[in-house]
C-alpha cells in the first residue's frame, strides 16, 4: 500500500524559513511526477511546485525564487524548502505523486501539513 507522509509544518514569522518533507513508501514501480500543493479554506487546491522523473522542476509564480522542490531517491523523500515566507503562504500543504503501482498511473496524496506564517 502506497503512503505519502508529510512533516515539517508549523508556525513561522514572516521572512522565515521552513522545510517540508514527504516520505513515500510502498511498492512503486515508477514515478511520473511528484510535487506540492496547498489549500486555504474556501479556495481550491493550487499547485506550488512539481518535479518530474528527470528532476526538472516547475513552480507557481507566487513562490518562484523563494521555494525549492527536490527529491532524495535513496531516502524516498520529497522536500520543499520554503524561504522568505509571507503571510499569504499560510495554508495546508499536500504532497502529491503520480505513481505507477500496478496497471496504470494513479494520483496519491498525503494527509497535509499546516504552515502558518504570522508574527
Amino acid at each position: 500500500q502506497v503512503q505519502l507522509v508529510e512533516s515539517g509544518g508549523g508556525l513561522v514569522e514572516p521572512g522565515g524559513s521552513l522545510r517540508l518533507s514527504c516520505e513515500y513508501s510502498g511498492t512503486i514501480f515508477s514515478i511520473h511526477s511528484m510535487g506540492w500543493y496547498r489549500q486555504v479554506p474556501g479556495k481550491e487546491r493550487e499547485m506550488v511546485a512539481t518535479i518530474q522523473s528527470g528532476d526538472s522542476t516547475n513552480y507557481s509564480d507566487s513562490v518562484k525564487g523563494r521555494f525549492t522542490c527536490s527529491r532524495d531517491r535513496a531516502k524516498k523523500t520529497l522536500y520543499l524548502q520554503m524561504d522568505s515566507l509571507k503571510p499569504e503562504d499560510t495554508a495546508v500543504y499536500y504532497c502529491y505523486g503520480r505513481l505507477w503501482v500496478g496497471a496504470a498511473w494513479d494520483d496519491y496524496w498525503g494527509q497535509g501539513t499546516q504552515v502558518t506564517v504570522s508574527s
